[in-house]
Protein backbone atom coordinates (compact mmCIF):
# COMPACT_ATOMS: atom_id res chain seq x y z
CA UNK A 1 0.00 0.00 0.00
CA UNK A 2 0.85 3.48 -0.35
CA UNK A 3 -0.20 6.40 1.23
CA UNK A 4 -0.04 9.61 -0.33
CA UNK A 5 -0.32 12.95 1.70
CA UNK A 6 -0.65 16.46 -0.63
CA UNK A 7 0.37 20.06 0.39
CA UNK A 8 1.26 23.43 -0.60
CA UNK A 9 -2.41 24.75 -1.19
CA UNK A 10 -3.25 28.04 -0.72
CA UNK A 11 -4.90 31.23 -1.90
CA UNK A 12 -2.60 33.57 -4.62
CA UNK A 13 -3.71 35.98 -6.31
CA UNK A 14 -3.23 35.71 -10.40
CA UNK A 15 0.07 35.74 -11.93
CA UNK A 16 1.14 34.11 -8.43
CA UNK A 17 2.73 31.01 -7.75
CA UNK A 18 2.38 27.90 -5.83
CA UNK A 19 4.13 24.62 -5.11
CA UNK A 20 2.44 21.67 -4.51
CA UNK A 21 4.25 18.16 -3.06
CA UNK A 22 3.28 14.84 -2.73
CA UNK A 23 4.66 12.63 0.16
CA UNK A 24 4.61 9.06 0.08
CA UNK A 25 5.21 6.72 2.95
CA UNK A 26 4.33 2.52 2.91
CA UNK A 27 6.73 2.07 -0.03
CA UNK A 28 9.29 3.96 -2.07
CA UNK A 29 8.09 5.88 -4.93
CA UNK A 30 11.01 5.39 -7.21
CA UNK A 31 9.30 2.27 -9.35
CA UNK A 32 5.66 4.63 -9.76
CA UNK A 33 4.32 6.85 -11.85
CA UNK A 34 2.77 9.92 -10.48
CA UNK A 35 0.39 11.96 -11.77
CA UNK A 36 -1.67 15.31 -10.43
CA UNK A 37 -5.26 15.59 -11.25
CA UNK A 38 -7.63 18.75 -10.22
CA UNK A 39 -11.42 18.97 -9.49
CA UNK A 40 -13.25 22.14 -9.21
CA UNK A 41 -16.77 22.35 -8.15
CA UNK A 42 -19.46 21.10 -9.86
CA UNK A 43 -16.99 19.60 -12.35
CA UNK A 44 -15.09 16.18 -12.93
CA UNK A 45 -11.41 15.25 -12.10
CA UNK A 46 -9.00 16.12 -15.13
CA UNK A 47 -5.78 15.82 -15.88
CA UNK A 48 -2.91 18.28 -14.82
CA UNK A 49 0.39 16.52 -15.61
CA UNK A 50 2.04 13.24 -14.65
CA UNK A 51 5.87 12.11 -15.03
CA UNK A 52 7.42 8.44 -15.48
CA UNK A 53 9.23 6.71 -12.83
CA UNK A 54 12.84 8.12 -13.33
CA UNK A 55 11.64 11.36 -14.14
CA UNK A 56 12.78 11.73 -17.85
CA UNK A 57 9.61 12.16 -19.29
CA UNK A 58 6.51 13.96 -18.52
CA UNK A 59 3.17 14.99 -19.48
CA UNK A 60 0.74 18.10 -19.40
CA UNK A 61 -2.18 18.85 -19.62
CA UNK A 62 -3.12 21.96 -22.41
CA UNK A 63 -4.35 23.92 -20.54
CA UNK A 64 -1.13 24.46 -18.25
CA UNK A 65 2.01 23.65 -20.68
CA UNK A 66 4.03 26.46 -20.15
CA UNK A 67 3.00 27.63 -16.52
CA UNK A 68 3.16 23.98 -14.52
CA UNK A 69 5.93 22.02 -14.17
CA UNK A 70 6.21 18.33 -12.69
CA UNK A 71 9.14 17.06 -11.23
CA UNK A 72 9.90 14.26 -8.49
CA UNK A 73 12.81 13.67 -5.75
CA UNK A 74 13.20 10.32 -5.52
CA UNK A 75 15.18 9.99 -2.57
CA UNK A 76 12.54 12.41 -0.98
CA UNK A 77 9.99 9.79 -2.07
CA UNK A 78 8.20 13.35 -2.88
CA UNK A 79 6.70 14.38 -6.09
CA UNK A 80 6.11 18.37 -6.75
CA UNK A 81 3.93 20.58 -9.29
CA UNK A 82 5.58 24.36 -9.55
CA UNK A 83 2.60 26.03 -10.68
CA UNK A 84 3.32 29.78 -11.96
CA UNK A 85 1.36 31.98 -13.67
CA UNK A 86 -1.68 30.97 -11.92
CA UNK A 87 -5.30 31.95 -13.25
CA UNK A 88 -8.52 32.07 -11.53
CA UNK A 89 -9.38 28.94 -13.37
CA UNK A 90 -6.90 27.15 -12.06
CA UNK A 91 -9.15 27.14 -8.94
CA UNK A 92 -9.72 23.42 -7.83
CA UNK A 93 -8.93 20.76 -5.48
CA UNK A 94 -5.34 18.73 -6.97
CA UNK A 95 -5.12 15.27 -5.71
CA UNK A 96 -2.06 13.03 -6.80
CA UNK A 97 -2.02 9.76 -8.23
CA UNK A 98 0.49 7.04 -7.98
CA UNK A 99 0.61 3.54 -10.02
CA UNK A 100 3.63 1.38 -10.23
CA UNK A 101 3.78 1.02 -13.30
CA UNK A 102 4.98 1.93 -17.34
CA UNK A 103 2.63 3.77 -19.89
CA UNK A 104 3.88 4.81 -23.19
CA UNK A 105 2.59 8.00 -22.92
CA UNK A 106 -1.08 10.20 -22.97
CA UNK A 107 -3.77 7.61 -23.05
CA UNK A 108 -2.81 5.76 -19.72
CA UNK A 109 -1.30 8.76 -17.66
CA UNK A 110 -4.35 11.49 -18.08
CA UNK A 111 -6.63 8.92 -17.00
CA UNK A 112 -8.13 8.82 -13.68
CA UNK A 113 -8.69 5.46 -13.85
CA UNK A 114 -5.18 4.26 -14.77
CA UNK A 115 -4.25 5.48 -11.29
CA UNK A 116 -4.27 3.14 -8.24
CA UNK A 117 -3.70 5.09 -5.70
CA UNK A 118 -4.89 8.82 -4.16
CA UNK A 119 -3.84 11.78 -1.99
CA UNK A 120 -6.59 13.63 -0.02
CA UNK A 121 -6.08 16.51 -2.12
CA UNK A 122 -5.05 20.86 -1.44
CA UNK A 123 -7.03 23.01 -2.24
CA UNK A 124 -5.21 25.51 -4.67
CA UNK A 125 -7.74 28.96 -4.93
CA UNK A 126 -6.68 31.65 -7.43
CA UNK A 127 -8.46 35.30 -6.84
CA UNK A 128 -8.65 37.72 -9.92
Amino acid sequence: QVQLSNSGGGLVQAGGSLRLSCAASGRTLSSYAMGWFRQAPGKEREFVAAINWSGGSTYYADSVKGRFTISRDNAKNTVYLQMNSLKPEDTAVYHCAARRDYCSGYGCYDETSWYDYWGQGTQVTVSS
